[in-house]
């Protein structure tokens, strides 16, 4: 088992898996163009698309369309009743399978040579990445592509009001439940940045062009991609709503909550809390109660690796 195991999606249950789908956002038109554009400027096709650790299947939905086949896989059963519980733009072949076999023990089995493009949307920091490397250079067709993009922390936009007292109150949520990040967590806050790549493992996998490799972050510094443009939440912003809704989803909030069960719901909820600190931010600016609204978005990260 890996050091970034994942245990908490993986037992999800169809319903969970619902909830997951319904307050989670797409992935901005312009992370998808990125993986796209460079997918094909370099070469590569677009017969079949392999999305991994798909959960309900957001983004394998966004890019979906533009193959002549699709194949999703995550290692929650739950997870993947949810995605055939959802409609879909385009024939989709779901499947349980993990990021270390990526469908050698279906049936039938995805073949070698077979595979375009590669995908893997927040979630390969629970992968064991060596053994991930090593199925998917034999998955991937010459000249394909493997993508892996994940989300960091919430950045808050100074066009909020009191900007700086939300993001603390953001920051402050964060650090209570610190005790309830995994490996998988931190390496995904991180941007990615000790994520093992296929150069770097032992033995290397020969396969992968390190001369191939793009780097992409999106965040609030300058020369970032906008950290609104990592997920979709709309020009006007996001909700109190919205924000509670998409961190009770976030894996070491439902492990607290598992282990405070007696503060669930109420004014001692990490969630809750964050929220009413929130709400006393905007008070302070003479913002009426229910009207509140964030602007900002994520620190995210984009991986491109080419397949020689």
């Amino acid at each position: 088992m890996s050091k970034t195991s994942e245990t908490t999606f993986r037992s999800f249950t169809e319903k969970q898996g619902s909830n997951y789908a319904q307050h989670r956002h797409d992935y901005h038109p312009r992370l998808y163009n990125a993986v796209i554009n460079h997918h094909k400027s370099t070469g590569g096709q677009f017969d079949t698309l392999l999305d991994v650790g798909c959960g309900p299947g957001i983004a394998t939905r966004g890019l979906a369309p533009l193959f002549n086949h699709t194949i999703a896989i995550d290692p929650s059963q739950g997870m993947i009743d949810s995605a055939l519980a959802l409609p879909t733009p385009t024939p989709i072949r779901f499947a349980v399978s993990s990021a270390e076999t990526l469908g050698a023990e279906l049936s039938p089995p995805i073949p070698d040579g077979t595979i375009d493009l590669i995908t893997a949307a927040t979630a390969a920091h629970w992968f064991d990445m060596p053994k991930f490397w090593t199925r998917a250079a034999h998955l991937l067709k010459p000249g394909g592509t493997v993508a892996i993009w994940g989300a960091g922390p919430i950045c808050i936009s100074a066009e909020t009001p009191n900007h700086t007292a939300v993001q603390a109150a953001i920051d402050k949520a964060e650090r209570l439940v610190d005790e309830y990040l995994a490996p998988g967590n931190r390496l995904a806050r991180s941007g990615y940045v000790d994520l093992p790549l296929p150069w770097a493992i032992s033995p290397p996998i020969p396969e992968f062009e390190e001369s191939s490799f793009i780097r992409k972050e999106w965040g609030q510094a300058e020369g970032l991609e906008p950290g609104d443009e990592f997920h979709t939440l709309g020009g006007a912003g996001a909700t109190l709503d919205m924000l509670e809704m998409v961190m009770g989803t976030a894996s070491p909030v439902i492990r607290w909550r598992e282990a405070n069960p007696e503060k669930v719901g109420t004014e001692e909820d990490v969630v809750k809390v964050m929220r009413r600190e929130i709400e006393e931010a905007f008070e302070g600016e003479e913002v009426e109660r229910g009207k509140e609204l964030l602007k900002g978005g994520v620190k995210g990260v984009l991986l491109l690796v080419k397949r020689r």
